[in-house]
């Protein structure tokens, strides 16, 4: 099973789409709200230079933003 994280803000409608899809995909995954967690907001930034969410890991491998396609064949999905 892959590590999943994903670094995401209340508001963001992409971080949504992208918890929808693991949860429809009955993937694990550790969620970071980076509005209210200032640590996990500066790990964040110091991962990827900018402030953009979603932020999502797979093992390691990281992206900004919510490609469907991109996320499910890093899963193995496809």
């Amino acid at each position: 099973m892959k590590k999943v994280e994903i670094y995401s803000t209340p508001t963001c409608h992409y971080c949504h789409m992208a918890m929808d899809f693991f949860k429809a995909n009955n993937i694990a995954y550790t969620e970071y709200d980076v509005a209210s967690d200032l640590a996990k907001r500066k790990e964040m930034v110091n991962l990827t230079s900018q402030m953009g969410v979603p932020v999502i890991v797979i093992d390691g491998d990281w992206a900004v933003g919510f490609n469907k396609t991109e996320v499910a064949r890093k899963l193995g999905l496809i």
